[in-house]
């Protein structure tokens, strides 16, 4: 699901750097002890369950944001008789960052399924050892190549189903762009966008001089879907040594960005997941905004009663994703083989359509995303936008799947930080030494 990591009060970077650092200590002592009743071994192949001596089997679920599972837990326990779920559901991805690091450290109190942000995957995967093994006959080659290899560690073990996917369109205000004269049908607005962050913020100008409505919601929000389309922006592939300060690519989308949004007036300086950007769906905060699957059914929740929104079949510069999430089961669980039951279910391609019309997370199943029930599927609220189809189209325009090493979480929070520094009237330049300050601080 999204990584919906932008908020206020964010911890430094630098005490980031020292709880990872703390959390590294604290499991490799972890090391020595025993894992639990979990086993070393994968666990075994989905089908129904019967517990020891017929009883029935509590399992705990830990996701964040929307994940679409509301309405599929009932369903799962309806065929699944002898177990029960508890879900548990924070409300950022930093939250369940914070609760899974800490809670792993400690030795005790993961859910038996707990749900990996795509954003903090890698550091996760530093503590493989710690996680079942999902690889198993029945789910192999479920996911689309790039998807598995991601939870995949350097053993060859497969640590997390892959939930859902976030191939990025743009979401606009078509009664805005109408009340500006400008095009407000999904095919003319996406000619408008183009197909270039240069042309994208062009048609921000337009829109500007016609209008009192900031264009964008956020630059912080921008700069992700920026920077996603980079192969490697932060480190190296090969050793993951930082070289987020010596990418001059990283420094021209900031620049580029903070032109926009801030010199020409495009941004409504709002922060995703702020209380004040979810108000401001309800008071014409702005008229567009980069939007991964997922997206559509946060506008939904935020904008309703409003109408308008609508989906253009483009993306500046090709195709982007953002986010994305997988499901793992911790060896702290009493119950593996029922988690992984409950994880191989919910991840699979026909759950996972569910999901996509119930929130928009898009799935990352090969057999997904050939559905023409997925592909036939429309938005009422979204001018009957084809979101289905929209979707599986703009999947198709992502092209590479951005390197995130190790480091990745605490220098992208840091760089949204500057950038939220920028919206609050601190100088570009002074924002930008504060963030090169701060990822050097990481080593």
């Amino acid at each position: 699901m999204t990584s919906r990591s932008m908020r206020t009060g964010t911890p430094t970077v630098r005490s980031r750097h020292v709880a990872l650092a703390t959390l590294t200590v604290g499991l490799l002592a972890l090391s020595a002890c025993s894992s639990g009743s979990a086993g070393d071994g994968a666990a075994a192949p989905a089908g129904a369950a019967t517990p020891a001596g017929g009883g029935q089997v509590t399992l705990t679920l830990a996701t964040f944001n929307q994940f679409g599972y509301e309405e599929l837990i009932p369903e799962f326990e309806k065929s699944h008789p002898n177990i029960k779920v508890t879900h548990k559901k924070a409300a950022t991805s930093n939250e369940a960052r914070d609760n899974f690091f800490t809670r792993l450290s400690a030795g005790s109190g993961m859910a038996d399924v707990e749900a990996v942000e795509v954003d903090w995957l890698p550091e996760m995967l530093q503590f493989s050892d710690k996680f079942t093994d999902l690889k198993s006959s029945d789910t192999d080659g479920r996911w689309l190549d790039w998807k598995a290899k991601a939870a995949t560690d350097a053993e060859g073990h497969l640590i997390g189903y892959g939930t859902d996917s976030g191939p990025e369109a743009i979401c606009y205000r078509s009664d805005l762009f109408k009340a500006a004269g400008l095009p407000s049908d999904r095919e003319s607005v996406a000619k408008l966008f183009g197909n270039t962050w240069e042309s994208y913020f062009a048609a921000g100008k337009q829109f500007k001089a016609k209008s009192k409505v900031p264009f964008f919601d956020s630059i912080g929000a921008t700069y992700q879907g920026m920077v996603n389309q980079l192969e490697a922006a932060y480190e190296n592939p090969s050793d993951d040594a930082i070289t987020a300060t010596d990418n001059a690519t990283v420094k021209k989308i900031y620049d580029q960005v903070v032109t926009a949004g801030i010199t020409d007036g495009l941004s409504a300086k709002l922060q995703q997941w702020g209380d004040d950007w979810t108000a401001s769906f309800q008071k014409d905060g702005f008229a567009t905004m980069l939007c991964p699957g997922w997206m559509v059914g946060v506008i939904e929740g935020n904008a309703k009663g409003v109408k308008g929104w609508d989906v253009a079949n483009t993306f500046p510069g090709g195709g982007g994703n953002w986010g994305g999430s997988y499901l793992t089961v911790p060896k702290q669980s009493a119950h593996p083989k029922e988690a992984r039951e409950l994880a191989a279910w919910l991840t699979a391609p026909e759950q996972q359509v569910k999901a996509f019309k119930k929130v928009g997370a898009f799935p990352s199943q090969k057999a997904a995303l050939e559905s023409k029930d997925l592909l036939g599927f429309k938005v009422a609220s979204f001018n009957n936008a084809p979101t289905g189809q929209i979707f599986a189209d703009r999947a198709k325009a992502v092209t590479l799947s951005p390197y995130k090493g190790t480091h990745y979480f605490a220098i992208n929070d840091a760089m949204q930080q500057a950038l939220t520094r920028v919206e609050q009237g601190t100088s570009p330049q002074e924002s930008w030494d504060k963030w090169v300050s701060d990822v050097k601080a990481l080593g």
